[in-house]
């Protein structure tokens, strides 16, 4: 008696039609996986590394998760924030735009992941097609930023973002982030440094 063949599993199936591509991922100096710990973190210090954002600026304290479609990162809402004296006085809330900023920046990390030669680009905001708010966010919250890849034209990159603190959604966000040649893009405002 023969022995009958069996069908192929789904892997194999998959694998033998070269259905499903791994990510070219690089591991050089300049790649961000280099500033990944063993469990896929980055820590603030890096984060500097990877986005041109001052300590004065950054809105996002480590990345949780990185990979090519999506990103989470947190941020710890200070009482000492520069915003806190004045929005409002005497009941700082976190401003939405602040909250955007964030998850933006967070965004620009998840567009740099899927970049070759992240460093010789800048990812500019284009367009905030949606933001809404659920609830205000005060000093002493985590805010917790989920974003993900929706598509890409061209240099335009499309993202869809949520923000949380706790399970608790505090905004959803959709927006458009622009990729230029950074030189070209520094070279058309001289003097600006």
């Amino acid at each position: 008696m023969s022995e009958a063949k069996s069908p192929k599993a789904p892997a194999d199936f998959a694998a033998g039609r070269n259905l499903f591509k791994a990510p070219k991922v690089s591991f050089d100096m300049g790649s961000i996986d280099h500033y990944k710990d063993e469990q896929g973190r980055i820590a603030k210090e890096d984060i500097t590394k990877i986005i041109p954002y001052g300590e004065s600026f950054l809105y996002i304290d480590r990345v949780l998760k990185l990979d090519k479609k999506s990103i989470i990162a947190e941020k710890d809402v200070r009482k000492d924030e520069y915003w806190t004296e004045g929005h409002f006085k005497g009941f700082p809330i976190m401003p939405g735009a602040l909250i955007v900023e964030g998850l933006g920046q967070a965004a620009t990390m998840l567009v740099r992941y899927n970049l070759d030669e992240h460093e010789k680009y800048e990812v500019l905001a284009y367009k905030i097609r949606a933001a809404k708010f659920y609830r205000p966010t005060f000093p002493g919250h985590v805010l917790r930023f989920e974003a993900r890849l929706v598509f890409k034209f061209k240099m335009a990159w499309f993202v869809s973002g949520s923000v949380y603190r706790g399970d608790k959604r505090v905004s959803k966000v959709k927006m458009v982030l622009a990729v230029v040649e950074r030189d070209k893009f520094r070279g058309r405002y001289p003097g600006k440094k």
